[in-house]
């Protein structure tokens, strides 16, 4: 049987792709397009011990992808020798319309396109590569797969807003939630690394980098998490604000003239870490705080703030917690982020190994800790490809069926 997936995350600005062969789940090749519609495009893909690396013009999608098709031709593998078996693509926003991954069909495009509404800067730029891909593979199934998807087993009280009724049955406005497939794929491997079956436990888990979000996970299913219509809401990001009072938006119109434009800019673009200290690279950040710097110590502060209000409130919200899992590029990488988030909770379980911790192990808690503590490598990549190739299977016995 045929395992070979192709994953494409295509974005505004880039299309950023893995070929993963799921019989072991290894990463064959990969490679990124980038700075689409834009001066100074550049390009890399590699496979095995080959690299390449070319600055190159990439004035839409198609175009980017073209020169994907071409990486492969021209340096390897042959996409036509291994038959792909499917083609997933990373699709933000799913609206209530989309709770698993989808095979796509045109009428799936028009449902994506009209959810862009929800997700402006994301289901656009999705939907381009979606539709230059299906193009250019035109006998290979193609399957979405939602960040959203995930989070469609919350409660009817955690994912509404209390706001006008016309707002939530006319224009969609209640929680989604994002990085479902982040979270889905770490729930999982967290089971196992705690020897049980995902049905069986029940899980906080982190996905910090420059977007960050927590997850309740009740077993193996999303119950609550951070991120809301949009992924602006809960923790604070990179460049993200996270929570604030709604009024503040309305106080800067008033007291500085911004307009609805300039107050969304500045919350998704000018906010969260770059807001508090000017730059929002945790890595740079840290050396900052290291030296002195109050400005980016306290930014660190305020990040570690936020995410012990959403553990406290999962914590009750779940009432038994067997596992803390911390993901993402910050999630796995700063020892003192993980530390400062946790730090003083012994009374409520939680008792991290400053050793481990710094050393990066999996498991970062003690012995002694009545809640485990995990540092698990996302891998949203090898999670599309398997649910992906998962849809295309289902449909090519349902077809062969008929």
């Amino acid at each position: 049987m045929n395992s070979h997936v192709l994953v494409l995350n295509s974005g505004s600005s880039s299309i950023k792709y893995q070929l993963l062969n799921l019989a072991d789940g290894s990463v064959v090749a990969a490679g990124l397009a980038e700075r689409i519609g834009e001066s100074g495009g550049h390009f890399r893909h590699t496979w095995n011990d080959h690299r390449i690396a070319l600055d190159v013009d990439l004035p839409d999608h198609d175009t980017a992808m073209r020169r994907i098709l071409a990486a492969f031709d021209e340096e390897g593998p042959d996409l036509t020798g291994i038959s792909l078996a499917a083609i997933g693509h990373r699709v933000v926003h799913g609206g209530d319309e989309f709770s698993a991954p989808t095979l796509i069909t045109d009428k799936v495009c028009d449902t994506i396109d009209r959810l862009s509404a929800l997700a402006p800067l994301h289901n656009p730029a999705n939907l381009a590569g979606i539709r230059t891909a299906r193009s250019l593979f035109t006998d290979i199934p193609h399957v979405a797969v939602f960040d959203t998807a995930f989070h469609a087993t919350m409660p009817e009280a955690a994912y509404t807003y209390a706001v006008p009724d016309s707002w939530r049955t006319e224009h969609g406005v209640r929680r989604y939630g994002f990085h479902g497939t982040s979270h889905s794929y770490v729930a999982g491997k967290a089971a196992g690394e705690l020897r049980a079956e995902p049905g069986d436990v029940n899980l906080i888990t982190l996905h910090l980098g420059n977007g960050a979000s927590a997850c309740a996970v009740r077993a193996g299913r999303s119950v609550d998490t951070s991120m809301g219509l949009t992924p602006l809401e809960g923790l604070v990001m990179g460049t993200r604000s996270g929570d604030l009072d709604p009024a503040i938006l309305m106080h800067m119109h008033r007291s500085a003239g911004l307009s609805s434009a300039e107050l969304d800019d500045a919350l998704n673009h000018d906010s969260g870490l770059r807001g508090l200290a000017g730059e929002n690279d945790m890595r740079r950040l840290r050396e900052r705080a290291e030296a002195g710097d109050r400005r980016a110590a306290l930014a660190r502060e305020v990040y570690c703030h936020r995410i012990r209000k959403y553990l406290g409130a999962y914590l009750v919200e779940l009432g038994h917690v067997d596992g803390i899992v911390f993901t993402g590029g910050v999630g796995e990488n700063d020892a003192g982020i993980r530390r400062m988030s946790l730090a003083g909770l012994r009374d409520l379980g939680i008792v991290v190994d400053d050793e481990r911790n710094a050393r990066g192990d999996t498991w970062i808690s003690t012995r002694g800790s009545g809640i485990a503590v995990l540092v698990i490598p996302t891998n949203e990549e090898l999670e599309i490809a398997r649910q992906a190739l998962s849809v295309a299977q289902t449909a090519s016995t349902f077809h062969d069926g008929i």
